[in-house]
């Protein structure tokens, strides 16, 4: 029964995406409807699964030398999963008012559900074969909605995505081939498939390592590999809100979670030069990503410098190679995704009803739409690290994860956090001044005739907003339960 629920949550949204694109509905009111029913069924198949499934490895099949493609839902795979599952329906709704008036709504809303699915599939897998192939599919299915538009900045940023992605693929399949050839099992393990094995040639296995992160940190948009990401920013606001939130950096994330703690194994790579590469890495992102934001003046894309920087957060939680630490990046990764996902929106609302890209055209329009201006102050303030919002518990996770860390390098990365603290809140709270500040007559009459959007774009960010105020006075529970999910390590 397990076996099929997984399958069923994961395949169920594939399947079901075709009649969106494939039917001519009378009404797009019934489109619209079904596109929403599809990833309401999904998001109560996930939850079954959560609280159903057992923890074993449900094979679909098995090819050339016992390979097997399966799924497998532990502590790990329930986050991400659970993750994915309540934000989805809430930026399908969002979508719908957004792209009420461009072209090629059903290719978009087909594409943008079959992502859904793939994406359950990268946080089902049950091993590192049926990860990577979910992990490259999420390439194929996300590329249309990166060039939905067809200009010709969209198609080259399509490019971008295409080609940073199939570097990435052929690092992370070095590592697939060694976990599978030279591991105990491909399965994924708690504290790794290395740890009770003797390998030869240790340096061969740090190097892999070293490629496989690589590899899979494409996705994460880990410097210096993130180029793609600001650039997919041409995409329909509800894509890159997905792509820089929820689906491609944070499977990114999620692979890298994997491979470290459940496959090479946290004690193999700890104190090693290999944890040294991959931490130099990751602390350079974050000071890059939050530095490029601040001299970035197209709105979207200085949202995608933040992600950047905010996502290799989530990498220094993973390579402080402890179970606190990994922890922390996930507690990272939850508030992020909501924190993000609401400053996306928000900004997407004001190009929407404004058609205005770059921070200098919004002065005065906080008066014109209060309650989205409003909505991205309170993203920005948990962005930064405000003590009473989310992003403060991440960040203090983190740093105390770092200090417990017998490596150097770690207390440069709390270092590195402070950075990108003070720089989130000079660019982020420079929209919000603007966006309040009293503009001058010209502008008074550009913005006359703006005002906040209709419910289903205001709906999503209600609830993204009251989430985060929940989610920074009472995030112990969940700080706890993710312990708990995490002590089998």
């Amino acid at each position: 029964m397990s076996e099929m629920m997984i399958s069923a949550a994961v395949f169920l949204p594939i399947l079901l995406a075709a009649p969106i694109s494939l039917i001519k509905w009378k009404k797009p009111s019934y489109g619209m409807l079904y596109t929403e029913s599809v990833v309401l069924l999904t998001t109560a198949f996930v939850f079954y699964v959560l609280s159903h499934a057992d923890r074993e490895l449900h094979v679909l099949f098995r090819f050339a030398n016992n390979l097997e493609v399966g799924f497998r839902v532990d502590g790990l795979a329930s986050v991400f999963a659970a993750l994915v599952a309540i934000l989805w329906p809430l930026a399908t709704l969002y979508a719908f008012e957004y792209m009420k008036h461009l072209e090629r709504k059903p290719w978009f809303f087909m594409f943008y559900v079959m992502t859904y699915g793939v994406t359950l599939g990268v946080a089902f897998s049950g091993n590192i074969l049926t990860m990577y192939c979910f992990y490259e599919i999420l390439t194929i299915v996300t590329l249309p909605l990166v060039v939905h538009s067809l200009t010709r900045e969209a198609l080259l940023a399509g490019r971008t995505y295409l080609l940073y992605s199939l570097g990435g693929a052929a690092f992370a399949f070095i590592g697939m081939i060694f976990i599978s050839y030279f591991g105990a099992t491909g399965t994924f393990t708690p504290g790794g498939v290395f740890a009770a094995t003797t390998m030869e040639n240790h340096a061969m296995l740090l190097t892999v390592y070293v490629f496989t992160f690589i590899g899979f940190s494409v996705k994460a948009a880990m410097w210096p590999l993130g180029g793609w990401l600001p650039k997919a920013g041409v995409a329909p606001t509800p894509v890159t809100a997905l792509l820089h939130a929820v689906a491609v950096v944070k499977a990114g994330a999620f692979a890298l979670m994997r491979i470290t703690y459940y496959s090479f194994g946290a004690d193999v790579v700890r104190g090693t030069w290999a944890q040294t590469v991959v931490l130099v890495l990751v602390i350079i992102t974050i000071v890059y990503g939050c530095s490029r934001a601040l001299k970035e003046t197209h709105m979207k894309r200085r949202l995608a410098y933040s992600t950047m920087s905010n996502l290799s957060y989530i990498l220094f939680g993973v390579v402080l190679m402890s179970p606190m630490g990994l922890v922390a990046g996930l507690c990272h990764m939850i508030f992020h995704a909501v924190m993000k996902i609401c400053a996306f929106f928000c900004v997407g609302a004001v190009m929407h009803q404004t058609k205005k890209n770059f921070v200098h055209e919004i002065d005065g329009m906080g008066y014109r739409m209060p309650f989205v201006f409003t909505v991205f102050t309170i993203s920005g303030l948990a962005l930064m690290g405000v003590p009473g919002l989310p992003g403060f518990i991440s960040k203090w996770n983190l740093a105390k994860a770092a200090l417990t860390c017998e490596h150097p390098l770690a207390a440069v990365g709390v270092f590195a956090l402070l950075v990108s603290a003070l720089l989130t809140a000079i660019y982020m709270m420079s929209i919000s001044f603007r966006a309040f500040q009293k503009s001058g007559t010209s502008q008074e009459a550009v913005v006359s005739d703006v005002k906040d959007p209709g419910w289903m774009m205001c709906v999503p960010l209600a609830v993204f907003v009251l989430c985060l105020i929940a989610l920074g006075l009472f995030s112990t529970p969940l700080v706890e339960l993710l312990q708990q999910m995490t002590a089998e390590l």
